[in-house]
Formats: structure tokens, C-alpha cells, sequence
């Protein structure tokens, strides 16, 4: 860490816990805090929290959350696939195809693994409400790997708060909320001889918290990079005891990725897509909150009545009303009620249209167009969706940033390990000679360490273009074997994965099946 405080000397429980303090009060100073807790409260529908209604009623129209979720679920609806491949200028690429091939098999088990799409789409829900999303790597020492979760924006510190580049950052500090219990064993496990002394916080101390209880701590983890071997270091502890003492975490990167929904210059911290939303929000619902006030009270009509004649009024059915004198029909009246104005319902819409529109939540792309023309409605569901690209762009950047990260703790973790590898020439030629059949694939190490330094170039495809590539290739492939200018082994060599189920097997078997037949066609020559 690049910091007076922690270059002088090792971390302290004092010294770490006052760059926490200096963390908080910066997002005390930009009012992150209040921010938080307002969108998240508009969004799940308490939108008239602290507000004094004055005999109002408190209707919740919430046009956030659909928007919310629209937008999220457009952003996160492509299937995001890893692939990695040697860097074009590298030089042996033609050895680099085995590694390459087992650490993109490798990839596709971690994405599954850690359900990275479903994490994504709390990610982006973050980064929309809460201003900034956060995914954080680490690694699990009881499964022996790579796992992956979503953190508050609010339990994330950079070192250096006016630059929102992770790798960048001097140090980061992440706080997190465990049981007392769990980090006394911690503690315990790695020599910790004052574990005792970890105590539940007291409630309400720290802004941003969420509900405390009493069995609770603040633990907070330092990372750091040191300036001689650039690895990453980490250290944890509470606010007055060390959890664990400074350890290298093997990585050369910070395992964090950040998006902000929208940028803010010289803050790392974003703004989010229901901050500037709310006051449209208010606004619908106090409209709705007066109408619904105005029917209640002037909707239904008023009987006026002569009190000097008409003793008392009834509204009982059937009831006889007795009047003294007069003419009847001057003893009493009804009183017409008050029509609100129609231009109450369509500007009430008009608020709503346009809220939705500048987001790109139309009523084509929600569904609620009738399909009179399908191609018109295609052409506006793709213009409507323009306005979320950038954010499509970032969420691709940060897929791309996680499989660096998951690539820096396979090189440093993995080992070596058995995995299916092509069976070598050799075996199979050996095989074939003692009148075995030799397997396309079969088990073999791999050191994974050869990715600590090899060359790569991460590539992500994304979405419809995966797709309609993928058809086009087999379309390609399709003419090319009814031409005869490919033979079947080659058409399933380069056929993507999962369109024929046992691929491998089948293409074994043909060989097979050809390798027979070549002898028997030899046999029969001689």
C-alpha cells in the first residue's frame, strides 16, 4: 500500500480501523448513506417513510421497481459466455491450443459453479438502485475454489475515493458483518492470543449499518499491493482485535469488480438510475393521495335541508320525512358534486409515459403495444433499448475483468490436477499396437501454474451475436459437408458445443468404424 500509514509499519486493528473511519466519512460527505436507504425504500414500495400525510391518504403507485427491473433484466438478459484465447503476436500459439482449451472448459465450470448470471442480475439491481454493484472473489479452502458473491456498496472503501479504478486503488477495505463466535474461532485458528477481546458492537454506532443485534461484529479486510513483488496482501481484524494477521493472497490483482450505473467525476461512488426518478415518483403518488382525497370527500352528493321545518334528516331507506309548511319541494336539496378535472388523470399519465420513455421503458418494449405490425414493433424495441447500451457495455467490461480475476486463482491455486486431455499420439499408436481401442479423451495432469504467466487475451461473446454467430457457422458447415469439401469427422470437430450430445464419442467411433474398414479393404487387396 502506497500509504505513509501502512508502508511504516505493519497494520494495526487502530490503524486499519481509522481508514474505515475515513471511508465512512467520506460517504457521509456525499450523503451515500441517505441515498442508499431512500432509493432502497422507494423501490420495494415504502414510498411515504417519515412523510407527514396530514389526513392523506397514502396511495403507492410504483412505477421504480417495474423500471428497475425492466432495465436490469434488459442489461442481463444475454448469456454471458468466457473464452479465452493466446495472443495473436505470441509466439508457439499451436502449443498454447491444449491450455487454452482447459482453462475455457475450466471457466464455463466456474460461471456455473458460482451462478454468476443470477449474481449478475443482483449486481446490476445494485448498481440501479444503490448506485454502485460490487462482486467479490475469494478463495475456498474447503472445495478448493474460486468463489464469487455481491457486496454493498456501502461496505466498500477505496483507498483513493475520487478514482473508480479497482487496480489502481493504494489499498481497499471491505467490512462485513459476522458473529462473535465465528471470529473468535477465526482468530483462535490463527494464533490470535487476545481473541477474547472481540466484542459485539454497540448498536447503531456506525452509520449505514443494517439492523444490529447483539451477537454481531464489524470485521474488516485490508487489501494491499506490495511495491516490490506486486502481489496483493490482505489483513483482517475487528475494531480492537486482529483477526488475522498480514498473509500474501497469492493474486497479483484486487478479486473485486465494480460498476456504477452512472458516473460521478472524482468519486468512485456512481449514481443511481432511481436517485433522479424519486421526485417524479412523489409527484404521482401525492396526485393520486389528492385525487383520491378529493373523490372521498366531494365524489358522493350533500342533502340540504330547512332545519325550521325539518326537524332532522334521515338516510334510512324507505324512511317517511316529515315537513311542516310550505311547499315541499324548497324543504330540502341535493347538492351536485364537484367533477375533477380531467386534466388531473392525463397529466397523472403523461408523468408516467414520460418517466418511462427517457428511460427506454416504452410501451412496446414493456409489452403493452398490440402486435399490429411485428417488424415495426422489433425496430422500436431495438431504438428502445439504445439508451441502455453504455450500461451493457460496462456489465461486458466487468465479466471480462472477473475472468481475469478467476485466471489469477486458477494459476495460483489450482496445482496440478486431473483433467480429460487428448489422448497423446504416442499412447494411442501403443494402444492400437496391443489391439486396444484408444480413447479420444482420457484422464491426465495439468499443472494449472502455466496460466500464472502466460500470455492471454480474454475474449467475451455476448448475447444475440453468439447466437446468430453459432448459426451462421453451422450453416457454413452444413454447406460445406452436402458439398463434400469437408468429411463428417471435420464437420464435428468445429460443430459448437451442445448442438450433438457425445460428440467426442461419436467422432471416436467413426474412426473406429473407418479404421475397420480400411483393414478389411486392406485384407481383402492382398
Amino acid at each position: 500500500m502506497r500509504t505513509r500509514e501502512t508502508e511504516t509499519a505493519a497494520p494495526t486493528p487502530e490503524k486499519v480501523w481509522e481508514l474505515y473511519d475515513r471511508g465512512r466519512r467520506f460517504k457521509e460527505s456525499i450523503g451515500l448513506y441517505e441515498t442508499v436507504n431512500t432509493n432502497e425504500n422507494f423501490f420495494i414500495g415504502k414510498q411515504w417513510e417519515g412523510v407527514e400525510a396530514r389526513g392523506l391518504p397514502m396511495p403507492v403507485f410504483n412505477i421504480l421497481k417495474r423500471d428497475v427491473c425492466f432495465l436490469v433484466s434488459l442489461v442481463t438478459s444475454d448469456n454471458l459466455t468466457v473464452q479465452a484465447s493466446p495472443l495473436a503476436a505470441s509466439a508457439g500459439t499451436e502449443k498454447l491450443r491444449r491450455p487454452v482449451r482447459v482453462l475455457n472448459e475450466e471457466f464455463e465450470r466456474l460461471l456455473e459453479h458460482n451462478g454468476v448470471t443470477g449474481l449478475l442480475r443482483d449486481f446490476a439491481r445494485d448498481a440501479a438502485v444503490r448506485g454502485d454493484g460490487c462482486l467479490y472473489s475469494y478463495w475456498d479452502e474447503e472445495e478448493g475454489t474460486v468463489r464469487t458473491e455481491v457486496i454493498r456498496n456501502t461496505f466498500v472503501h477505496f483507498g483513493n475515493p475520487n478514482d473508480r479504478r479497482v487496480q489502481k486503488q493504494p489499498y481497499i477495505l471491505i467490512e462485513s458483518r459476522e458473529s462473535v463466535e465465528a471470529l473468535r474461532r477465526r482468530a483462535r485458528e490463527y494464533g490470535s492470543l487476545v481473541w477474547e477481546d472481540i466484542v459485539p458492537d454497540e448498536d447503531g454506532s456506525y452509520p449505514g449499518s443494517v439492523h444490529r443485534t447483539g451477537d454481531k461484529a464489524t470485521k474488516l479486510l485490508l487489501m494491499w499491493r506490495d511495491r516490490e513483488s506486486g502481489e496483493i496482501r490482505g489483513y483482517e481484524c475487528t475494531r480492537g482485535c486482529e483477526v488475522r494477521p498480514a498473509f500474501g493472497m497469492g493474486l497479483r490483482l484486487y478479486p473485486l469488480v465494480w460498476m456504477s450505473w452512472d458516473h460521478v467525476q472524482d468519486s468512485f461512488h456512481g449514481q443511481a438510475m432511481i436517485t433522479g426518478l424519486i421526485p417524479n415518483q412523489i409527484f404521482i403518488n401525492k396526485m393520486w393521495a389528492m385525487t383520491m382525497m378529493s373523490l372521498m370527500t366531494t365524489a358522493y352528493p350533500k342533502i340540504v335541508y330547512d332545519r325550521t321545518r325539518i326537524p332532522k334528516w334521515t338516510n334510512q331507506v324507505g324512511q317517511a320525512i316529515g315537513v311542516t309548511g310550505g311547499d315541499v319541494a324548497t324543504a330540502a336539496r341535493a347538492l351536485t358534486p364537484a367533477a375533477v378535472s380531467p386534466q388531473v388523470a392525463s397529466f397523472i399519465d403523461a408523468a408516467i409515459n414520460q418517466t418511462n420513455a427517457n428511460l427506454g421503458a416504452t410501451n412496446v418494449a414493456l409489452g403493452d403495444a398490440r402486435p399490429d405490425n411485428t417488424s415495426a414493433i422489433i425496430a422500436l424495441q431495438r431504438a428502445a433499448a439504445t439508451p441502455s447500451e453504455l450500461t451493457k457495455q460496462n456489465l461486458r467490461r466487468c465479466v471480462e475483468e472477473l475472468a481475469r480475476i478467476y485466471l489469477e486463482f486458477i494459476g495460483a491455486f489450482y496445482g496440478e490436477r486431473t483433467v480429460d486431455v487428448e489422448t497423446p499420439e504416442k499412447v494411442r499408436e501403443a494402444m492400437e499396437f496391443a489391439g486396444l481401442e484408444a480413447p479420444e479423451e482420457m484422464p491426465g495432469r495439468f499443472d494449472f501454474s502455466v496460466f500464472r504467466d502466460m500470455p492471454m487475451a480474454l475474449k467475451i461473446d455476448v448475447g444475440a451475436s453468439a447466437y446468430f454467430s453459432e448459426i451462421a457457422s453451422i450453416q457454413t458447415l452444413d454447406n460445406l459437408l452436402s458439398q463434400g469439401r469437408i468429411d463428417i469427422i471435420q464437420y464435428l470437430e468445429r460443430i459448437p458445443d451442445g448442438y450433438v450430445s457425445d460428440r467426442r464419442g461419436l467422432i471416436a467411433q467413426i474412426r473406429r468404424e473407418r479404421e475397420k474398414k480400411e483393414e478389411t479393404d486392406h485384407g481383402r487387396s492382398e
